[in-house]
């Protein structure tokens, strides 16, 4: 059977990460702190030979793939594979907005006010759903739609002829991104109600049948 270690990196920061702000589908540009959290991972991450590389097309995603790429030393690919399929999950019309605002609209209903008490009383995807029923255009993307996209980013890797069993797979993606595959294939073992560091390594075992987490937010 084969399997192989995916490398997920939470790209650097923003000046939203720093404002407290949703981000999704929306981008706002990498302080010089978020060029140093790709630098540092880079570094890291120098002597791991990668079988193949992949980034959301989002560009704070992608300018931390590339730099990253740039200071590997092995037979590593020189530019990743760019797909929309890894993307942070859509907040519609709460992108922009202030993430605690944001998450009390959609928990206050439910007697959750808070994105931390959605997660502990429901789960990630639950706050996906709230949120998408509170935005008053249902453009938000609900757990069924986020799920349908992400699944064939994985599927997409799974995929990929120059990966083979043991191979190393560099993925650079978003910090909701990185919660919600913990949660749903780390059996319970880690905290999803926070959002992991810029630059952080977070490693899962895929292989054809199953997907684990092994590291969450080192």
């Amino acid at each position: 059977m084969r399997q192989f270690t995916l490398y997920l990196i939470r790209h650097g920061q923003t000046y939203y990460n720093i404002y407290n702000k949703l981000q999704g589908w929306s981008n706002s540009p990498l302080t010089e702190k978020g060029w140093q959290n790709a630098q540092t991972a880079g570094e890291r991450l120098k002597n791991i030979e990668f079988a193949a590389a992949f980034c959301s097309d989002l560009p704070r995603a992608e300018l931390t793939a590339r730099e990253i790429l740039k200071h590997n030393l092995q037979a590593s690919p020189k530019e990743p594979i760019v797909s929309p399929l890894f993307r942070e999950q859509f907040y519609g019309y709460f992108e922009g907005t202030d993430m605690n605002q944001a998450w009390y609209v959609a928990g206050a209903p439910h007697d959750v006010p808070s994105f931390k008490e959605i997660v502990e009383k429901y789960s990630l995807d639950q706050t996906k759903d709230f949120l998408k029923a509170a935005d008053p255009f249902h453009h938000a993307e609900n757990h069924q739609e986020y799920w349908h996209r992400l699944n064939q980013g994985i599927e997409l890797i799974r995929q990929t002829p120059t990966i083979h069993n043991n191979s190393n797979v560099l993925l650079v993606s978003h910090g909701n991104t990185l919660l919600s595959l913990v949660e749903r294939f780390g059996k319970g073992k880690f905290d999803v109600t926070k959002r992991p560091a810029n630059g952080s390594l977070t490693k899962l075992a895929i292989s054809d049948q199953q997907i684990k987490v092994i590291s969450f937010n080192k």
